[in-house]
């Protein structure tokens, strides 16, 4: 099942029927792609959104680059707790949703190292550009 799990009711769906799922995306909000796939991605050392800082941060601006993180987990549970009351119930079983993303077989991921920085990935993400490409004449 192709699906995008900013709203996962693709997922539910594939968790109830026992299909595999794919997902396509560019990111997820509050880094739940991140605790989903298990990539590691330490506040400290990953650069966020808006900070504008790189991947070489003196101690102050990893300070700065941990406390933009910390609002993102109460964001997190805000979003996404209406898909896992609605997944609760209609698995029957109490349900995340970090274990409802886990299950997913392949996650399409399109990032570009242009626009972001290099991550450890798992092998279950396979990166597709197309971000900035163009044919040539």
């Amino acid at each position: 099942l192709l699906t995008d799990p900013v709203l996962p009711c693709g997922q539910i769906l594939a968790e109830h029927l026992s299909l595999p799922s794919v997902f396509f995306l560019r990111g997820m909000p509050c880094g739940l792609d991140f605790e989903a796939t298990q990539c590691p991605s330490p506040p400290s050392y990953t650069p966020k959104m808006f900070t504008e800082h790189t991947d070489r941060m003196n101690f102050l601006q990893r300070v700065k680059n941990v406390i933009f993180d910390i609002p993102n987990y109460f964001l997190c549970d805000f979003a996404f707790s209406p898909y896992a009351k609605l997944a609760s119930e209609f698995l029957q079983r109490d349900v995340t949703m970090s274990d409802l993303l886990r299950q997913a077989s392949i996650w399409l991921m399109r990032l570009d190292f242009v626009l972001d920085y290099p991550r450890p990935l798992m092998p279950n993400i396979i990166v597709i550009g197309g971000v900035n490409c163009a044919h040539k004449q």
